[in-house]
């Protein structure tokens, strides 16, 4: 588990937890499939933080390394990281592939319902 700045924790999952916290959980996930020798995930993280910290209490942010996690990066036809899948009810409503800013993902995730502060 990361904290960020502003305390809030991005989770790290393995193919173990994913049951659990993300396709059995109540609230919105969202995942990031990242890999630790991808500069693009390492620049992205930050944008990870502000996500978690934007979200908390509205949905949960995880992060899946799709090198450990390969059972799940094939199920979920993970091609390019970074991506995000957004699960609502355990079910992947929402892919983003690439990084993009706090603003942009949380635009996309305005027709879901997600009530964020600026």
């Amino acid at each position: 588990m990361n904290t960020n700045e502003t305390g809030v924790p991005t989770v790290d999952l393995c193919e173990a937890d994913f049951g659990t916290e993300v396709l059995q959980s109540k609230e919105p996930v969202l995942v990031a499939f990242w890999a630790p020798w991808s500069r693009a995930c390492q620049v992205f993280d930050s944008v990870l933080e502000e996500l978690a910290s934007a979200l908390e209490g509205k949905a949960k942010v995880v992060k899946v390394n799709a090198d450990d996690s390969l059972d799940l990066s094939v199920w979920y036809d993970i091609q390019s990281i970074p991506t995000l899948l957004y699960f609502v009810e355990g079910t992947p409503r929402l892919r983003m592939v690439g990084t993009a800013t706090r603003e942009a993902i949380l635009a996309k995730l305005k027709p879901f319902d997600v009530i964020y502060e600026k």
